[in-house]
């Protein structure tokens, strides 16, 4: 036994034990080593390198399948065409033959833009399998094989909706003093818009102004996809005065943000034509002009924003002036019912399109801040002139656009029943409801 011992402790043994188990890891690699032909096939069965589109799993199919199909991804690139780009990466001819055939059946080709995506299986044989054109996080469609052959249709959507509401409390700007959270400027700029006839923000906000407002949110797979049309708003001013608006279609042919009382929030001007801007010069009957240093009158407001902001109709009507007009610069004037007409000066260039003529819509965009002209900045110069007399667009008082009346009036109450109190939660309400939503294949969705 003692001798035992000694040889277990001694330096043959371990050489012995060190030798046999190495002899073992190198039976057991060289038995398990596929041959160069299953390499081969090993190396053919991985896809090719993804990106980080997110695609919907893959369906089973009734045509038969095997063990080396394969799948392609790509993205459409500034100035490709679904062909050049099929080609980039290699998409097999018939295959590209037979998406072709289908998909001009869903998507019209003049429309495809740069970060469309596509997923493309196919079998051994070069037999397709699935195609699945992405869009839009919202819209795809799919071709696949059915046991009366092919098909292609758009992709239902599975979303989760949290109806949440914001608040905030106005310290310099309304644009600051909404949440850091907040994914994407446009909700801003719509909860302006919806106020534009009643709050101009870029002259009457005050310090402690508050806001709040009720809006879905969409999530896709977990990810933020956008926001809905903002259901109900309110704007409180420091000196007590209160504006509400609660999203409201009577019907089919009426749709838009009302008040208690049935008022539409839209009227039939805009307080101003630039949604976020300084007032840097108002409108006034001697002024000294800060290039020519004489004084004159300066009948409108100059609404200072960057190079390149873009300029909106105040009301719908008809340009009847576009072009270079002396110290006003590049100047669209509009004409508009009961004699009305809207200037608008220093422009940096007109919108694509316009012209001499052209019929525009309220909030249409119509061109861009700029300093053409008698300017010492980008700026805007907006006039309001009634009956030939130009009048300070600030103190114009305009009708509203609509007022609902009885059973209308009636169908906005019960509408809104449920918004109200939720509009007038503690502050420390975020989230109200969680809820999914199935999108279908003909339904569309709004958003911000």
């Amino acid at each position: 036994m003692h001798a035992l011992k000694k040889f277990l402790a001694s330096f043959h043994f371990i050489t012995i034990t060190v030798f046999c188990s190495l002899t073992m890891i190198l039976f057991v690699v060289l038995t398990d080593l596929p041959s160069n032909k299953s390499l081969k096939d090993a190396k053919a069965s991985v896809s090719p390198s993804l990106d980080s589109t997110r695609l919907s799993p893959l369906e089973s199919f009734s045509k038969d399948t095997n063990d080396e199909s394969f799948e392609i991804r790509g993205e459409l690139l500034a100035g490709d065409t679904l062909s050049k780009s099929f080609q980039r990466h290699k998409v097999p001819p018939q295959t590209s033959s037979l998406v072709f055939e289908y998909l001009k059946q869903a998507i019209d080709f003049k429309k495809l833009r740069p970060g469309d995506r596509y997923s493309i299986r196919i079998d051994g044989n070069n037999e397709l399998l699935r195609c699945v054109y992405k869009i839009s996080a919202l819209e795809s469609y799919t071709i696949k094989y059915t046991d009366n052959g092919y098909r292609v249709e758009r992709d239902k959507k599975f979303l989760e909706t949290r109806k949440i509401r914001i608040s905030g409390e106005v310290n310099t700007t309304l644009f600051n003093a909404f949440p850091d959270n907040i994914k994407t400027p446009r909700l801003v700029y719509s909860f302006a818009d919806i106020f534009s006839s009643r709050i101009d923000f870029n002259t009457e906000t005050k310090i402690g102004d508050s806001f709040d407002l009720i809006v879905e949110e969409y999530y896709l797979f977990g990810d933020f996809i956008g926001y809905g049309p903002i259901m109900a708003g309110k704007y409180e001013r420091t000196n007590g005065e209160l504006f509400e608006a609660f999203k409201y279609s009577p019907g089919k042919d009426l749709s838009g943000y009302f008040d208690r009382n049935g008022n539409e929030l839209g009227a039939s001007f805009l307080r101003s034509p630039v949604r976020i801007g300084r007032v840097s010069s108002r409108f006034s009957w001697r002024r000294k002009h800060p290039i020519l240093g004489v004084v004159r009158q300066h009948l409108g407001v100059d609404l200072a924003a960057p190079y390149g902001t873009p300029i909106m109709a105040a009301a719908d009507g008809k340009i009847v002036s576009l072009g270079t007009n002396g110290g006003f610069g590049k100047q669209i004037i509009i004409a508009h019912g009961n004699d009305y007409r809207t200037h608008y000066g220093h422009l940096s260039r007109f919108k694509k399109g316009l012209k001499t003529g052209s019929r525009v819509k309220q909030k249409q965009i119509i061109g861009y801040v700029g300093s053409t002209g008698l300017s010492t900045g980008p700026h805007l110069d907006y006039r309001v002139q009634h009956h030939g007399i130009f009048k300070n667009p600030f103190s114009v008082k305009y009708r509203p656009k609509s007022t609902l009346k009885e059973n209308e009036l009636a169908g906005l109450n019960d509408s809104i029943s449920s918004l109200i109190p939720e509009l007038y939660l503690d502050s420390s309400h975020s989230i109200l409801a969680i809820s999914s939503l199935t999108l279908e294949k003909d339904q569309q969705l709004t958003l911000l």
